[in-house]
């Protein structure tokens, strides 16, 4: 188990390294790194998140006042 943990914790490493290398250069010549359709879907993203982060604390509130029931034993 601790080596599989290992063997995936090393995958990730490089692939950073590897986005690292690809995406700093790119970035310092002032190319984008996203695609029109990328840009796009960020941008809808983010106009969803928007909508949606009035109604978060206000459930969150309401399902936090809501008394815990012990689950019933048959």
């Amino acid at each position: 188990m601790v080596a599989l943990i290992i063997g995936l914790l090393v995958c990730v490493a490089v692939a950073v390294v590897i986005v690292g290398l690809v995406a700093i250069p790119a970035r310092r010549e002032g190319r984008d790194l996203l695609t029109t359709r990328g840009e796009d879907l960020v941008a809808t993203l983010r106009d969803r998140d928007k909508d949606d982060t009035p109604e978060t604390p206000a459930a969150t509130a309401a399902a936090s006042q809501q008394p815990r029931t012990p689950p019933e034993h048959a």
